[in-house]
């Protein structure tokens, strides 16, 4: 606790040991808040059951659970993965009427599956530091951060990496792999100086000397498939769910989350912090990030005669979703350098001679090595792209990055899916999970996958390509489900009956006395089919070129930022002068003078910008009096 003495003493000091006791006094508060653990109780909830629990539905003897958790935090007597004395327990956990035999008590303590109090914690530590690094972090990076996406990366890339002679592709994933404890703590402690926070994430990443990187795409470990393997083939039985197990996720979605690139399916997972693990992860990186900020302010050098950046790094009148063509050589060449990042991978554009592009790859190479021990971060060499443009004018030769899906990897995703078999020449499977569907739920089921998927590669310039590759695989797969299905031995018979959009009704050749689907559709014994989109190339959306804004920020970022220019003393006397040199009231001062007006007159007098009182106001004032 502060003395009242001592923090007029820090305040008189200056600024920046005003903006430091600051942090502690705010992190110090908002662990003290329940509301703030009861928040995080909910979300916790939700990831494992699958539904946000409403307030009023939480028993009490759960909040006195949470209360105690609470307790142990705030007297540094918490342990993580602490499995003998949980606090609070698991919605899902059926409660121990009893004892547990020492088998069973064993296979609990050495499996690797977290506490619910771990991610109680790791909700409430998340909440209390996002805001605090969230406007720290550089504009430049696009991972693991909210209202920032592959999408946003794309279109950045599309608009600001134009007109470039030089391209480092740099690859840090061994970062998000294992990260040195002491690099973590040295990067947090430059914003956040609290020490009951900093000793949970202290013991977080000390108690597990596992470090790796979860990965999301839904592929086992080999050990699970090794003994996967030495059971006996059986035949399959349904699952029961349990009273509180969450459904699973629908087959559509669970097929397009395998789509994941494998930049996005790469999640660190640094000892027991969880979900707060890709925070710290760009809290390291952002060091990068403001290095490289820095050499591009460095290595700017404008040149009046240039088409595009003649005064200003901000300079360029062109449309940043379809840039022009960037004259890259010849007197008329501006030296300018971007940088992007996106996880563990960034992307560097350099316009100018080798010389400086090796300089640069070479300074990033010992940056990386004596901040985080990494010694092979770009690859492949430097790739010079400026014969690769076109002519356009005398002025000289530009390049132009066009951005395209991968449809090697696609094919790849699905073959893995067990939708096509090949690589050359894939030829399509049938969709055997949905054997026991009707042809409307399987015909809508994949109709969201294909709209998602649209959706997906809509910045990419093949979308048409990608997309109706896919809508000729989930196509062929389901012709050849209903083939089989209905015993019409062929995709060809399928298209006949069904048409090419599968939109018509399929039954059984030999069930004859089954009444129509028109009949049943009447009455509404039966669903409307949907045909399945995109069946045709025409129907398929165009590439969006929309124009993405070139210093574009997330608006709760501004938010954040503004935040931050009034916690500094000097800016917020400023304001408040300005304001008062203005005849302008602070929101404070209205509002105190409303409830004073209330408390002692019982209504309220509007004053206006002069300070008189209207004249209705008065009659009430009078009436009251």
């Amino acid at each position: 606790m502060f003395s009242i003495d001592g923090l007029t003493d820090v305040i008189c000091c200056g600024g920046d040991t005003w903006g430091e006791l600051n942090r502690q006094i705010l992190a110090w508060g908002f662990l003290s808040k329940f509301d703030l653990w009861l928040l995080a109780y909910q979300r916790a909830c939700a990831h494992v059951t699958g539904t946000f629990p409403p307030r009023n539905a939480i028993h009490s003897q759960t909040l006195h659970s949470l209360l105690s958790l609470q307790r142990s935090v705030l007297r540094s007597s918490f342990k993580w993965h602490d499995k003998t004395h949980q606090l609070i327990r698991n919605p899902n956990d059926a409660p121990f009427t009893k004892p547990v035999s020492k088998t069973k008590l064993k296979a609990i303590l050495e499996s690797d599956e977290p506490c619910f109090q771990d991610r109680v914690v790791q909700e409430v530590l998340l909440m209390v530091l996002e805001p605090v690094f969230e406007p720290r972090f550089s504009g430049k990076s696009h991972a693991f951060r909210p209202g920032r996406n592959a999408h946003t990366v794309i279109r950045t890339i599309r608009g600001n990496f134009a007109g470039y002679l030089w391209f480092l592709k740099g690859d840090l994933t061994e970062l998000l792999a294992y990260v040195p404890s002491d690099v973590i703590l040295s990067c947090v402690e430059k914003a956040v100086r609290d020490k009951k926070i900093l000793n949970l994430v202290k013991l977080g990443l000390k108690e597990s000397g596992k470090y790796r990187i979860r990965s999301d795409d839904g592929n086992e470990d080999l050990h699970k498939e090794k003994k996967k393997k030495k059971k006996k083939k059986g035949a399959t039985k349904k699952k029961i769910l349990k009273d509180n197990e969450p459904k699973p996720d629908p087959y559509w979605l669970r097929t397009f989350f395998n789509f994941a690139p494998e930049e996005a399916a790469k999640v660190p997972s640094y000892g027991h912090c969880g979900i707060l693990s890709p925070l710290l992860a760009n809290v390291c990186l952002n060091e990068l990030d403001q290095m490289m900020e820095e050499k591009i302010l460095e290595f700017f050098q404008p040149n009046k005669l240039d088409s595009i950046w003649k005064d200003s790094i901000n300079d360029g009148c062109h449309n940043p979703a379809w840039p022009e063509f960037v004259p890259s050589s010849g007197r008329e060449k501006t030296r300018k350098m971007d940088y992007i990042r996106y996880g563990g991978h960034f992307l560097i554009g350099i316009r100018g001679p080798r010389e400086d592009a090796v300089e640069i790859r070479k300074e990033i190479i010992e940056f990386c090595e004596r901040k985080f021990g990494i010694r092979r971060v770009i690859h492949p060499t430097l790739r010079y792209t400026g014969n690769g443009g076109k002519i356009v004018s005398e002025k000289g030769v530009g390049t132009l990055l066009s951005v395209t899906a991968s449809l090697q990897q696609c094919i790849r995703r699905f073959r893995s899916l067990q939708f096509v078999k090949g690589d050359k020449d894939p030829e399509p499977l049938p969709c055997n999970p949905m054997l026991y569907s009707s042809q409307a739920h399987s015909n809508s089921q994949m109709n969201k996958f294909l709209e998602t998927m649209a959706d997906w590669y809509r910045y990419a310039d093949n979308r048409k390509k990608i997309v109706g590759f896919c809508a000729y695989v989930i196509r062929s797969s389901l012709a050849k489900l209903y083939a089989a299905r209905y015993r019409l031995k062929s995709r060809a018979k399928v298209y006949k009956i069904a048409s090419r959009d599968l939109s018509h009704p399929l039954r059984e050749s030999t069930n004859n006395s089954a009444p129509e689907y028109s009949d049943l559709l009447r009455i509404g014994l039966v669903d409307a089919i949907e045909g399945v989109q995109f069946s045709h190339m025409s129907l398929i959306p165009s590439c969006d070129y929309t124009p993405f804004p070139r210093n574009w920020i997330p608006d709760h970022e501004r938010i954040l930022h503004e935040y931050i220019r009034l916690q500094d003393p000097k800016f917020f006397c400023d304001l408040h002068k300005s304001i008062k040199f203005k005849g302008l009231s602070l929101p404070q001062d209205q509002i105190s003078e409303i409830v004073w007006d209330y408390k002692t007159l019982g209504v309220w007098r509007y004053r206006s910008s002069d300070g008189k009182v209207s004249k209705d106001d008065s009659e009430k004032i009078e009436g009251a009096l």
